[in-house]
């Protein structure tokens, strides 16, 4: 009996001394991991809620370029970073994709983090050439079943090969994949025709749909983007329950008090849902989120459950 009352007071005494922890929290500056290089749209969106949430806890939040191997790097930091609340970082989709590639890893994603906040989603478009007489998803799909083997679509990295490899296996397309090294590459072919087709994202396709020289056909989100509303998504085009996009999304180190992962969820679900962030998120090809962490924690499962399936359909394993 006294084992179980010792036990029970020192329990008590540790969630206060949490509690008081994360009450106080933060007293000195925030570091935001950003797992790749300077200037890129992850990078972009990092700082620009770096600024805000500044504002919103108090205190310096310092963005940190980690730039390595799709990610890993950065993300071995915060995995074995004090979870404290003092170490942050945005990931982008190859959070997920390394596991699903099968990459020896030197963390757990789904037990090392706890989940924040999905930020937001970045559209991928289904293009294709004008060459390719449709107009439509479905008639895409029906002119490539008349012609197994004979297309090809381009990709400028395992983020967008998977999509067009999911539309592939949930559509019985026989498409041919040219891998790239790099977006511009790929839309140089494209452009050309010497690809027929791509799943790229709205940023880099966009200008060239509207210069007539690439047609859209879909987007790949669940639901019409607000920063594309004519553009009708696969989903409702042909493809019923198909959902692609690019993603990016808040995590602290395992183990973080829960106090301190609520707070932080507050603050950038506060910032991403702010009109003038979600206009200027919209103008960059992007749509806000902004989930609670049961609901970010669980989206990263099932982000890491589809990809492994598709992965492994499509003979697709780690470099």
């Amino acid at each position: 009996m006294i084992r179980l009352l010792l036990s029970a007071f020192l329990g008590i005494f540790c969630l206060a001394d949490v509690g008081a922890f994360a009450q106080g929290y933060p007293t000195k500056s925030v570091r935001l991991i950003v797992p790749f290089a300077p200037g890129g749209g992850t990078d972009t969106l990092a700082r620009m809620i770096a600024v805000r949430l500044s504002d919103e806890l108090g205190q310096s939040v310092v963005v940190d370029n980690r730039a390595a191997v799709d990610g890993i790097a950065g993300s071995d930091i915060v995995a074995k970073s004090a979870p404290d609340g003092y170490t942050l970082i945005i990931v982008s989709s190859s959070h997920a994709i390394n596991v699903a590639l099968g990459k020896k890893l030197p963390y757990d994603t789904l037990k090392d983090f706890a989940p924040i906040t999905q930020t937001a989603s970045q559209q991928l478009l289904l293009v294709v050439h004008p060459t390719v007489p449709v107009k439509s998803v479905t008639e895409l799909v029906d002119y490539v079943k008349a012609r197994p083997g004979k297309l090809n679509y381009g990709s400028s990295s395992n983020a967008v090969a998977l999509p067009m490899e999911l539309f592939k296996a949930m559509t019985g397309a026989d498409i041919v994949h040219i891998p790239y090294k790099g977006s511009g590459p790929m839309l140089i072919d494209l452009l050309g025709g010497q690809v027929q087709m791509a799943i790229a994202g709205a940023v880099a396709s966009l200008p060239h749909i509207r210069a007539g020289k690439l047609r859209g056909l879909g987007i790949g989100g669940a639901q019409r983007s607000a920063f594309l509303p004519d553009f009708p998504t696969i989903a409702e085009s042909g493809v019923p329950g198909y959902h692609a996009v690019i993603w990016t999304g808040m995590f602290a180190p395992r183990n973080t008090p829960r106090p301190i992962i609520e707070r932080l969820n507050r603050g950038v679900v506060r910032i991403v849902q702010a009109p003038d962030f979600r206009e200027r998120m919209n103008k960059m090809g992007s749509d806000v989120v902004g989930s609670t962490p049961a609901q970010w924690g669980k989206f990263i499962e099932e982000e890491i459950g589809k990809w492994t399936k598709i992965a492994k359909l499509a003979g697709m394993t780690a470099e």
